[in-house]
């Protein structure tokens, strides 16, 4: 019987932990749309034998959808993890270093911090700081502890919004998500990979916007943890577990600060 990070494959439960792409699809003001279109539809060309195929153009930024953050992706005063200095790694063709190429995928244990579950609802309110304090909590909620080197998921219940574009991208009323301090209990517990539900994976305040990162600055350039957002975790919550196993493997584009991935978690049946 196959096993891996102690989860039985046989007999298991897969739930696909990626939102849907689509153009129109809700994302940050600060990436170019995802944009689809059929380059040639059926007719347009048929062969000899009366075959005839399909195709289309897809033109995405490398951080719409559910994506994957390279650890080049977020400078401070210049530097990139490493203490890089930015100018020097990149070009109009990319990352020299620091790509999401360079991310090895991920196959194994992730917890999951189910925030709202705290509180006795299904999504946080807008605008909601999860503190360190609620992380240690949600850690002893889900019976599960934190470990180095492996994934945590951090839930708001903002992916049961996916569908309404001005809510789930908080432009009035803000985004729920971890905060300075939580990002510091994070990176403490020396995890690999962090995912979260929202576009920005931290607290948008109200009518903030984008305007500081603090929580980007502390995983990716001072402690070299990469983030997932967009994540698709509603359905994964309702399943009442405290952990997963995860398989993480984003498409390997070369000098890209991001790429999308379509996470996929493992549960008992």
């Amino acid at each position: 019987m196959a096993y891996i990070d102690g989860y039985r494959l046989a007999g298991s439960r897969i739930i696909d932990l990626a939102q849907p792409m689509r153009t129109g699809m809700p994302q940050s003001a600060n990436h170019p749309p995802f944009r689809m279109a059929l380059e040639r539809r059926h007719g347009d060309y048929v062969r000899t034998d009366g075959g005839s195929a399909a195709n289309e153009v897809i033109v995405t930024g490398g951080h719409v959808g559910t994506h994957v953050d390279a650890l080049g992706h977020v400078s401070q005063d210049g530097l990139v993890y490493g203490g890089l200095a930015a100018a020097d790694i990149q070009s109009h063709q990319g990352l020299s270093q620091l790509g999401i190429e360079t991310f090895a995928p991920y196959v194994g244990r992730a917890v999951i911090l189910d925030v709202p579950r705290l509180y006795g609802v299904g999504m946080l309110p807008p605008g909601y700081e999860i503190t360190a304090d609620d992380l240690s909590r949600a850690e002893a909620l889900a019976g599960s502890d934190v470990r180095p080197g492996q994934a945590v998921l951090i839930a708001t219940g903002w992916s049961r919004l996916w569908d309404q574009y001005d809510v789930f991208t908080g432009l009035r009323d803000g985004v729920p998500g971890p905060g300075a301090d939580a990002a510091r209990w994070l990176a403490s517990r020396r995890v690999r990979v962090v995912g979260g539900e929202t576009i920005a994976f931290e607290r948008i305040a109200p009518g903030m916007g984008h305007a500081t990162l603090p929580v980007h600055r502390i995983l990716l350039v001072e402690s070299g943890v990469n983030i997932v957002e967009t994540m698709r975790l509603h359905e994964l919550l309702d399943c009442g577990v405290g952990e997963c196993l995860l398989i993480l493997a984003p498409l390997p584009v070369v000098g890209a600060t991001g790429a999308p991935v379509r996470p996929l978690a493992i549960v008992p049946a």
